[in-house]
């Protein structure tokens, strides 16, 4: 008869070296919890050694192999905190009835060599109840699986051998005693085929054992019989075997497989790690039917709430094939630790989340609970240290100090010394020179800076006075020596600093930004203004003063747009462009430099403009990091889609979302709808074989429309007070204007399109009708017509398009009128004027690619049936009179005069 079993299991033989360990009460610095399976103890001190106690009498010391063998790991950060991790069912756990678990362990903290190393000692018992049909444990350095066993001969072996200084552990004994019993006991690995009996197992370093009611098998990650495979695109690291158990004509065979996520499986970014998990874990599965019941995330194997992972913004997403858990790179629950590479400063970042799975097999019936408690660790990221000089100029030499910080570094990091040009001293002897050497920390008590500060009259500081421009140089030179613990990692940062004071009181400058200009306002202090102004690159002449200065009383302000050629484009963001206005002050004699300032604001700017009818329009400029970038040589994803207009700083596009490679995607109920703005490849790689410092150009820009969306119109009706009538003489008459959308006149712009967008001279064709009317005797004349660039139809600047209903005599590009006749929509041709403008810009609008521009029109309502020749006979009549059609009051018949405006129309 064979028995098979779903279910895989084992057992370690080894010797304990009794040692007589010293009796210390447990302290405070030693902490045990239970977390499910898993016991955790935290443990402050530094300590040597660690061993396990069985039976109180005999020490097991833990090696890092007996660790991994026997189901231990440890963690350690960077200020000497220490966990230690015991699987339940690890080698030297007190077994009752597979529900209770207790581990007595002992830490040796290092001692000197006139007393012993002291011994702390700390026990916890733990109940976990039920098991489920097979328990998976994935730790950082090795992987477990039980199952449930049925061998029921193996578990009433007469004769156990007691305790003794040569004695095995219990959880050790059950494997010999299935041998005894009259089993022969042997493990196969797949795919290898390999068969091993259990001596043979355990000199490779595996483990195998049974307690009362379960198998168990534990394995280092990375042994001989272990194997890859990749399960939804993600490495896991797989171990499988059926172990056998024979006696004359029964053979119980139970298969165990364990499989744990490889490093590979994560992802890392500067800001987030990603952390990809197969939700369904094919070798662990014998079909695809299902059910996860339980997911649940941690840190260093205890769960978190919802709460406590929204404090910390963790995430977990299950999706179709993966959980992913998403942690941001410096969240709680994780630390940074610093590391030197060739004397280069780098950080990483390291935390060790918990998955938890339950899941059950449709099928078989059967449970399973898996865990992973899996550390990651991000790539070094380079972290150069800085110095920043915070010495206040704005006083005399006497009384001047160099304040200077050192910064940023992790806790880890240590100043030893601070080597100058003539001796090098440790910190505590640069605070007895009174340097006052200062170590901060940050408000969260997780970074540190090194303060020092320098006084100018200490030798250490170099002066040097230049009479002839009225000043003093201060430099100091200095060589911060630092060290990196526990590692004793050396490492150094060299700086120069320098300070320049004038004899008499400088001249100060400040600055502010509002929504469009840079104000720079200069006090003369007590020099008054000997002194050039160098804005940009380009000196402050008569004519530029005249347009950016005002003076004031001792002072003068400097007020310049954020667009002007004398500032530069640092960064361009979505809606905001971040631009710099560098100003200096310089003796008119020597051009030396008296003062320097710099001024840096982001200002709200709509870079991309996302319209109704399916249109976008991007404006790229040129940034100071791409000083060789030629922005009419942008272009967007398909080559073939260049600017629409371009110059020295400014690249505009105007593209339909549907063309140029914009590519859409859906995000819940939101189109997103995304190009990129680049220079075309040929042309980068050669622009940066011409220029070494040039960074890439790439500007992305995404316009976002809700894909489903509900609107609600409310109105309300009420009941008429009088009845509608006809009243001769008396009405209300109502004009409208729209832009046709070509020379037919058939079909017109609706209040969606608007913005419209045409390029220059390009023609537009406008309607002026005459709405509530149906009186044959009645006519519509235009007066006069104009363009403005917003919608105040007073505001100036102002074109004059129409004048005295003829077209403007002084306009290049003249209005051209165009006949109405009766058709299926026009019944009435007088009521109705039609004419065509060619798309202009203002000068003053010129200096910006792309603007805007509304037209407006006077009208005038008159009787069609004034005699030949009057106001009503058509527009701009007398087309050869010097007056030009010019009507007056008595010419009209009872006249009425309305006016109208177009909407917003985009030039480009």
């Amino acid at each position: 008869m064979v028995l098979f079993l779903s279910s895989g299991l084992f057992c370690l033989l080894m010797a304990a070296v009794g040692i007589k360990a010293q009796q210390t009460p447990s302290i405070n610095d030693l902490h045990a919890e239970c977390l499910g399976n898993v016991i955790r103890l935290s443990v402050a001190p530094l300590f040597e050694e660690v061993d396990a106690v069985f039976n109180d009498t005999q020490i097991i010391n833990l090696t890092p192999g007996l660790a991994t063998q026997c189901g231990f790991s440890f963690k350690f950060d960077p200020m000497g905190n220490a966990m230690f991790f015991a699987s339940l069912q690890n080698c030297f756990s007190q077994h009752m009835d597979d529900k209770m678990f207790s581990l007595v362990m002992q830490f040796r903290l290092p001692g000197n060599h006139m007393t012993e190393d002291p011994v702390y000692r700390v026990g916890k018992t733990c109940s976990y109840t039920p098991w489920t049909s097979r328990e998976i444990l994935c730790d950082r350095n090795y992987m477990e699986v039980s199952v449930r066993r049925t061998l029921p001969d193996i578990q009433t072996v007469p004769g156990q051998p007691t305790g003794g200084p040569k004695a095995s552990s219990a959880n050790f004994r059950r494997g010999a005693e299935a041998v005894a019993s009259g089993y022969k006991m042997t493990v196969v690995f797949s795919p290898s085929k390999k068969v091993m009996n259990v001596d043979e197992v355990q000199r490779k370093g595996y483990a195998i054992a049974n307690t009362p009611t379960r198998l168990v098998l534990r394995s280092p990650h990375n042994a001989e019989e272990t194997y890859l495979q990749n399960v939804a695109g993600v490495p896991m690291r797989v171990l499988s075997t059926s172990t056998f158990f024979e006696q004359k004509w029964l053979v119980t065979r139970v298969d165990a497989t364990a499989v744990c996520p490889t490093p590979e499986a994560v992802v890392f970014t500067p800001e987030v790690i990603t952390w990809y998990m197969p939700k369904h874990i094919d070798p662990l599965f014998s079909s695809d039917a299902f059910t996860m019941l339980e997911v649940y995330m941690g840190i260093d194997a205890k769960r978190l709430d919802t709460e406590e992972m929204a404090a910390r913004n963790y995430s977990v997403l299950v999706t179709e094939a993966h959980i992913i858990v998403e942690i941001p790179v410096g969240a709680v629950g994780g630390y940074f630790k610093s590391h030197i590479q060739d004397d280069q400063y780098f950080v990483t970042y390291t935390i060790e989340p918990m998955l938890e799975l339950l899941w059950i097999e449709e099928v078989a019936h059967e449970d399973t609970s898996y865990k992973v408690l899996f550390p990651i660790t991000t790539p070094p990221m380079a972290r150069p240290p800085q110095v920043r000089n915070y010495t206040p100029l704005d006083t005399v030499p006497e009384q001047a100090v160099f304040v200077l910080e050192l910064g940023t570094f992790n806790l880890d990091v240590e100043l030893l010394n601070i080597t100058f040009p003539t001796m090098v001293l440790t910190v505590a002897e640069c605070n007895a020179r009174g340097f006052n050497v200062q170590e901060q920390r940050s408000p969260d008590n997780t970074l540190k800076t090194f303060r020092m500060e320098v006084p100018f009259s200490d030798p250490v500081v170099v002066k040097e006075r230049r009479a002839e421009q009225g000043v003093s140089t201060f430099t100091l030179q200095l060589i911060y020596g630092l060290v990196v613990f526990p590692e004793y990692a050396p490492f150094s940062h060299s700086a120069v600093v320098d300070a320049v004071l004038l004899d008499i009181v400088p001249p100060s400058v400040t600055g502010n930004c509002d929504q469009e200009n840079f104000h720079i306002t200069v006090d003369y202090r007590n020099q008054g203004p000997f002194f050039v102004v160098l804005v940009g690159q380009r000196l402050l002449n008569h004519e530029l003063a005249q347009q950016y200065l005002t003076e004031g009383n001792g002072d003068f302000t400097i007020t310049l747009p954020f667009s002007s050629p004398d500032a530069v484009f640092e960064s361009v963001h979505s809606s905001s462009v971040r631009s710099r206005l560098d100003v200096a002050l310089l003796n008119p004699y020597n051009n030396m430099t008296i003062k320097y300032f710099s001024l840096a604001c982001s200002f709200l700017k709509t870079l991309t403009e996302c319209f109704s009818n399916g249109t976008m329009t991007a404006l790229a400029v040129k940034v100071e990091s791409a000083p060789g970038l030629n922005p009419g040589q942008l272009t967007l994803s398909d080559p073939a889609c260049g600017p629409t207009y371009s110059n020295d700083r400014f690249a505009y596009f105007h593209f339909t979302v549907n063309s140029c490679g914009t590519t859409r995607k859906f995000i819940n109920n939101v189109m997103l709808y995304e190009n990129e703005i680049s220079l075309p490849d040929e042309l980068e790689v050669k622009l940066n074989a011409t220029v070494s410092s040039e960074e890439e150009y790439q500007l992305k820009v995404s316009c976002y429309y809700v894909a489903n969306t509900t609107r609600t119109l409310a109105f309300l009706t009420r009941p008429w007070d009088h009845k509608p009538f006809v009243e001769t003489g008396t009405g209300r008459l109502m004009v409208r204007m729209r832009l046709a959308q070509d020379a037919s006149y058939n079909t017109f712009h609706q209040e969606e399109d608007y913005p419209v967008v045409r390029y220059l001279r390009q023609p537009l064709h406008f309607e002026v009708e005459l709405t509530t009317s149906s009186d044959p005797k009645v006519a519509l004349v235009l007066d006069h017509c104009w363009a403005t660039l917003n919608e105040d139809r007073d505001s100036r600047p102002r074109w004059n398009l129409i004048i005295n209903g003829c077209e403007n005599p002084g306009d290049p590009y003249r209005v051209v009128f165009h006949p109405v006749v009766a058709d299926a929509r026009v019944h009435f041709p007088p009521h109705v004027k039609r004419f065509e403008v060619y798309m202009f810009a203002f000068a003053e609008d010129a200096v910006e690619p792309g603007g805007q521009v509304f037209v407006h029109c006077d009208v005038g309502i008159c009787d069609a049936s004034s005699p030949s020749g009057g106001p009503c006979s058509g527009q701009c009549v007398n087309q050869d009179n010097p007056k030009r059609g010019q009507r007056h009051v008595k010419d009209l018949f009872e006249e009425r005069h309305l006016y109208v405006s177009s909407g917003y129309i985009l030039w480009v």
